[in-house]
């Protein structure tokens, strides 16, 4: 059976790219890229459409949301290099349609035990990093965990083998696909940091430059690489010679004789060992839940601030009627609780928060004690300081002012449901856009900077820090893949890439489409703005052009050009699907279903 599936992957991919015989300057055959699809039988949205396409396949033979979440992961390692890969690490959500339960996967990136407090500071100043100084070493590489997120998940629920879902992405890799200007534009703007190591400038800056748009790009190393994962299982990266080649990149940069442009900065080895590697293991801890206008809402615990910081910020804005407001009023409130949430979460969240703090931060009472600072008339001065979160509830309540440091990240996202009604959301990531910047040499994939996510330095004060690092401990993260549940069945999946904005971009596509009345489609292309409990908001500018004028007085707030690049699906009556990607963010996402609804 799992041979037959097999050969019917790969036959089936050959027409989505172009076969091996195909003569070497062929362009591949590219799907089509659609951000809004309606359907039935199963649904996949991803931020590119050779991905959504390869998750569809495997709908459409038969595996279910959690195989074809793999394959359209792994596809992304190819497609999307710079934003996840198995360089990496990440969170999957997933609901299972027998059982009416909601599971987690956190496949977080984990610290080697070599690491300290003390890591990310200079002991020649005493001062921290700058965070290009740290990103690109090797302090900053985490224990991959993205494969073992993806034989898990398949060990657990899924119906196809690691091997079989590997097999088109290594097609893709071998054949290629074509270079668009989010590709060339990710690598230009990390050309001086690729150009230190002599493998990542042989795969990503051929003749010292960028790829060129529209020409055809192949990675004959990953191929090969996500083709002995198939053959020999995950073992062979984390106890066997992938995993050897990891650490030696680690332990020894990869450094160019002759490196394209300058780095201001050393680049320094860190102590990866293999017995980090084949320490790592996957949790499987609860889902966060919180209840908001009659809805269930799941996301991701800790290591991950994401479901509990989206949980505080809707059980504040549960106390106030957005759909009687004007949409700037509602957007004030939106903004405000972000503040408030992203105070708490900066204070009491990471790795070893305990259960007890976690649940009084979703606890409606507290909930309560901290909308009462919201007013309708002003923004609160920011930042704001986190609460107690005590249980002794019974009036607004302050702590030490809370840290709001911008920690500048990239990911990426998907989203996938079956004909049977089970639901993956799935958020991964390496980091930085472009990782450390080292590619494993012969191996093809870039590593991870994910231990940039620690707090470098103490941040609050007299008061413990929750993100600091430590042997084995996983970064704080602001991931929030999440699913929403309508008496006990699936209404809504969605997640989005953006580093910190990933928390409040997730919390305003669900204000959007709950409160605004807006359709899944419009939630996600909505302009967005990112209160992450900062003297200013960061802001699209068609979110200051829609909203400013009817805000009250007190935001402030800083351009950016996008926030996020999401994906989502929501579940129509009659069994139908409607799965929705971006229409212009990183170039625009690509949605697809199994069979396509036409109106009668």
């Amino acid at each position: 059976m799992r041979f037959r599936a097999l050969v019917t992957t790969t036959i089936a991919l050959a027409t989505l790219v172009a076969a091996t015989a195909t003569p070497v300057q062929a362009k591949p055959v590219e799907p089509p890229k659609e951000p809004v699809a309606v359907g039935y039988g199963g649904a996949v949205a991803t931020v590119d459409a050779t991905a959504t396409a390869v998750g569809l396949d495997v709908l459409r033979r038969g595996g279910n949301a959690v195989d074809a979440a793999v394959a359209a992961a792994a596809a992304l390692g190819v497609t999307e290099p710079f934003s996840a890969g198995i360089g990496g690490g990440g969170f999957l959500v997933y609901y299972d349609a027998k059982t009416r339960r909601v599971h987690t996967i956190d496949g977080r990136e984990a610290a080697p035990a070599s690491m300290t407090e003390t890591t990310f500071v200079d002991p020649a100043t005493g001062q921290p990093y700058r965070f290009d100084e740290a990103r690109i070493s090797g302090l900053s590489v985490g224990v991959p965990g993205t494969l073992l997120t993806w034989r898990d998940a398949l060990d657990r629920w899924g119906t196809r083998s690691l091997a079989q879902l590997l097999t088109p992405a290594a097609r893709v890799a071998e054949d290629g696909f074509t270079v668009d200007e989010t590709f060339a534009g990710q690598i230009a703007a990390n050309q001086a940091a690729f150009g230190q190591f002599s493998s990542t400038s042989e795969l990503y800056l051929p003749g010292g430059r960028p790829p060129a748009v529209g020409s055809t790009f192949r990675n004959p190393d990953l191929a090969e690489t996500y083709r002995l994962i198939a053959r020999r299982g995950t073992d062979v990266f984390y106890r066997g010679e992938v995993g050897r080649d990891l650490v030696a990149t680690v332990q020894r940069p990869p450094l160019a004789e002759r490196p394209t442009g300058s780095w201001p900065y050393p680049v320094r080895p860190a102590s990866m060992t293999s017995a980090d590697l084949a320490g790592y293991r996957a949790r499987f801890p609860e889902p966060t839940r919180s209840e908001y206008r009659g809805l269930e809402v799941y996301g991701m615990s800790t290591p991950s601030s994401g479901g509990t910081a989206v949980g505080e910020a809707l059980n504040i804005l549960e106390r106030f009627d957005l759909r009687s407001m004007t949409p700037a009023q509602a957007m004030h409130h939106y903004l405000e609780a972000s503040a408030l949430a992203f105070a708490d979460r900066n204070r009491y969240v990471g790795d070893h928060t305990g259960q007890g703090v976690l649940r009084e931060l979703l606890d409606d009472a507290y909930a309560a004690e901290r909308a009462c600072l919201v007013d309708a008339s002003a923004a609160l001065p920011k930042p704001v300081a986190p609460g107690v979160p005590d249980g002794a509830y019974g009036g607004c309540q302050a702590a030490p002012a809370a840290d709001v440091r911008d920690d500048r990240k990239s990911t990426t996202n998907l989203t996938v449901a079956d004909r049977w009604g089970n639901v993956v959301e799935y958020t991964l990531t390496i980091e930085a856009t472009g990782g450390n910047g080292m590619v494993v040499p012969g191996r093809g994939f870039l590593l991870n900077n994910e231990l940039t996510d620690f707090n470098f330095a103490p941040t609050q004060g007299s008061a413990a820090d929750p993100n600091l690092p430590a042997p084995g401990k996983r970064p704080r993260s602001s991931m929030s893949p999440t699913i929403v549940l309508a008496d006990g069945r699936p209404f809504l999946a969605v997640g989005t890439p953006g580093g910190a904005t990933i928390i409040t971009t997730v919390l305003q596509m669900l204000v959007n489409r709950i409160d605004l009345g807006m359709s899944l489609p419009e939630a996600l292309a909505a302009p967005r703005a990112s209160q992450r409990n900062g003297a200013s908001t960061q802001a699209e500018p068609a979110f200051v052009a829609e909203y400013a004028r009817g805000l009250p007085p007190g935001h402030a707030f800083s351009p950016t050009a996008e926030i996020g690049a999401a994906t989502g699906i929501e579940f129509l009556a009659g069994g139908r699907l409607l799965a929705a990607a971006e229409p212009v963010r990183r170039g625009g996402g690509a949605a697809a279903v199994v069979g396509r609804w036409a109106r009668p």
